[in-house]
């Protein structure tokens, strides 16, 4: 925060104080660098930091009633007046209209500033009452320990991280307290002024420089906690807002990878990897690249966003970690991001839940009339690396081997071939082995190898027979 300052033909930052002062006091200027999206997190937090305040406040009038209502009377009897009850039920009232607006999220900046007030005037004006209470002259309140709830309200304000309302609870205290010096000075004949310490703690006479100890202590402790409340709200916009970057971030990772992301201890870096056991699954539209051509952009758009949702909410449902997005082509792996026993077996399980979701996706399109292409999936297994590719300004993790490259092959032949699936038959074996029993119609492919490998076929074609 800083403002250019001309000097001859150079130019130097000096820094603007009037802004560091206005960003203590108010908080606006972070506040404004701050997205909408996290201003409304802060706010709604706000909002509930109000209601706990409230609850905190009613908990201690209930407190202090308790205790008044047990304690020994020390005041002569008969006393016409006590400001205490009358103190507290005007309190209560406050406090409770108090915790409606802020129930409602009616609790404006006027309106806290001015509950603020109250707050340490109806203090204030209770420890004013005590000499009328008591029957004695006005100094007697000036020695009323009373005041050290001054301290607990402006901590309270510590609670919704802003310093404006701690600062007006300071300025507010340390102006009552003299006000209520002043009153008591100019009541009295001045012969109750001393300079004796031992004086002033025996009797009812005014040290002037333990009141002004007491207004400086509460100034003191005020600017304290204000600063302090400064460089934690700053600390709490920037966590926040990282926070939802991060979380907005994580929405482009699989949660397991951005649960790794997050958890690591040590930097990212390019060329980090882990050898794995894991099956890869690639899953593609049939005839999109032509059909896209002929569809509006929004509409494309809407149909792989269709598409992806039914296939991504398949392959999570098994276990399987979405690598990437490469148009209409889904990348997934099973057993990569995390180890898993089952790799193969939950892999073969999802490729046919893969096709049983796509057929159910394109036969409702059809109905209502969409464009409605065809789901093709490929599976393989066999040892991957995973982990992070790219350069130190631009990271990503990812599944590389040779099981990816055999997936994404026998993908592209199931067109060829006339099926809607292929996995080779050491993976389907691999499968089985753990725990798959398969559901639909798998056969070796004989004659010849599909992609250079023994190929297991999915046979769902129409006109294959029984």
């Amino acid at each position: 925060m800083a403002i250019e300052k001309r000097r001859g033909d150079q130019r130097t930052q000096v820094p603007d104080w009037r802004s560091a002062a206005r960003e203590l006091v108010f908080g606006l200027a972070s506040h404004e660098r701050l997205p909408e999206r996290v201003g409304r997190i802060i706010r709604a937090e706000q909002d509930r930091t109000e209601i706990l305040i409230s609850l905190v406040q009613l908990a201690a009038i209930l407190f202090f009633a308790v205790f008044y209502a047990l304690s020994p009377k020390a005041f002569p009897p008969g006393v016409p007046f006590e400001p205490v009850p009358v103190a507290l039920a005007f309190y209560l009232l406050f406090t409770l209209w108090r915790l409606y607006r802020a129930v409602r999220h009616r609790l404006g900046p006027v309106f806290l500033a001015v509950s603020v007030v109250v707050d340490i005037t109806v203090l204030m004006v209770t420890i004013w009452s005590f000499h009328l209470q008591y029957q004695s002259p006005p100094e007697i309140y000036l020695k009323a320990p009373t005041l050290m709830y001054v301290f607990i309200m402006i901590a309270l304000r510590c609670l919704r991280f802003e310093p404006f309302y701690v600062i007006v609870g300071g300025v507010t205290a340390a102006a009552g307290w003299l006000v209520l010096l002043i009153y008591a000075l100019m009541a009295g004949d001045g012969s109750m002024i001393t300079r004796s310490f031992a004086t002033y703690t025996t009797s009812h006479s005014v040290l002037i420089g333990a009141e002004i100890d007491k207004i400086m202590s509460i100034l003191i402790v005020t600017a304290i906690l204000a600063l302090a409340l400064h460089r934690a709200r700053r600390l709490l916009f920037r966590a926040v807002a990282d926070h939802e970057a991060a979380m907005a971030l994580s929405r482009f990772f699989a949660p397991e990878v951005a649960g790794r992301i997050r958890q690591t201890e040590q930097d990212l870096a390019p060329g980090t990897a882990e050898l794995r056991e894991a099956a890869i699954l690639f899953i593609d539209l049939r005839g999109f690249t032509s059909l896209s051509t002929r569809l509006e952009p929004a509409e494309v758009m809407r149909l792989l966003s269709d598409y992806q949702a039914t296939m991504v909410s398949a392959v999570r449902s098994h276990g399987g970690s979405i690598d990437k997005f490469m148009g209409d082509g889904i990348l997934a792996s099973f057993g990569a991001t995390h180890p898993r026993a089952t790799f193969a077996a939950d892999a073969a399980r999802c490729i046919e839940a893969v096709l049983e979701a796509g057929g159910a996706w394109r036969l409702g399109r059809e109905q209502d009339g969409r464009p409605a292409p065809g789901v093709a999936a490929a599976m393989a297994t066999g040892t991957v690396m995973f982990g992070t590719v790219g350069d130190a300004d631009r990271l990503e993790y990812t599944v590389l081997g040779e099981p990816v490259n055999l997936a994404a092959k026998l993908e592209k032949h199931c067109k060829t071939e006339g099926v809607d699936a292929l996995m080779p038959e050491a993976s389907l074996a691999l499968a089985e082995r753990q725990g798959f029993t398969a559901r639909r119609r798998w056969r070796p492919r004989t004659g010849r190898t599909v992609a250079g490998v023994d190929a297991a076929l999915d046979l769902v074609v129409e006109d294959d027979g029984p």
